[in-house]
């Protein structure tokens, strides 16, 4: 049974949280300021963190900094009342994966917390990754179309390697500059959108409709495994 840390200072919102992730079977921890919020991570490893941003004692941005700081993935996803791009790209860049912005639906909180659980499971079990009709083979390093290899470049490879294990994230720019091409003060995030592109042209049937790749207006990238 997979373990819910549930950080949130509403005791309304908390007691609906809590109740629906364990209604869904889950085992369900809460903590209802950042200190304690903080403190139970570190000490539970738990497998996924519903994390509200604007809490007491410690916030959540610095939360999901000094998590990632600690070398902890489990999956973060933020709950936000502000709908403000910089407030979200902030705290996807310290390490949260995805943001849902308040009032939401439980069902589609529910939904992207098993999304991001299984995917993390089937993670753990292989490198060989399969979306649509193609199927990524990070060892031997080939990405297949019906029985044919589809052609990327080392950056293309990489880009896509990232976005495969970190399907359903929305993804910065940054994010994506630092993972796949590292800390060059001569590639900018103009670089990015441009792999993305070429990418798009060999795995998309459609590039003005994308199945797989999806722009994030004013934030970067999300990745669905479809």
């Amino acid at each position: 049974m997979e373990t819910v840390l549930i950080i949130e200072d509403d005791a309304a919102m908390m007691r609906g949280l809590k109740d629906n992730f364990a209604y869904a079977g889950y085992t369900v921890l809460t903590a209802d300021d950042g200190e304690k919020g903080l403190d139970t991570a570190l000490d539970a490893k738990p497998d996924l963190i519903v994390l509200d941003i604007m809490l007491p004692k410690i916030n959540g941005y610095e939360i999901c900094r000094l998590l990632r700081k600690e070398k902890l993935d489990m999956p973060i996803i933020m709950l936000t009342a502000k709908g403000e791009e910089s407030d979200i790209v902030l705290g996807l860049n310290l390490g949260a994966d995805d943001y849902i912005t308040k009032p939401f639906s439980i069902k589609e909180l529910l939904a992207r917390a098993n999304a991001f659980l299984r995917r993390r499971r089937e993670k753990e079990q292989t490198e060989i990754y399969t979306f649509g009709e193609y199927t990524l083979n990070i060892p031997s390093r080939t990405l297949m179309s019906n029985e044919q290899e589809i052609n990327l470049s080392p950056k293309e490879f990489k880009l896509l390697d990232y976005f495969v294990k970190n399907a359903g994230r929305a993804l910065t720019r940054d994010t994506l500059l630092n993972a796949v091409w590292g800390y060059n003060n001569f590639v900018t995030s103009r670089s990015v959108d441009r792999c993305v592109t070429t990418l798009r042209n060999k795995i998309e049937p459609d590039t003005h409709n994308p199945q797989f790749i999806h722009t994030i207006r004013e934030i970067g990238y999300k990745f669905e495994m479809k």
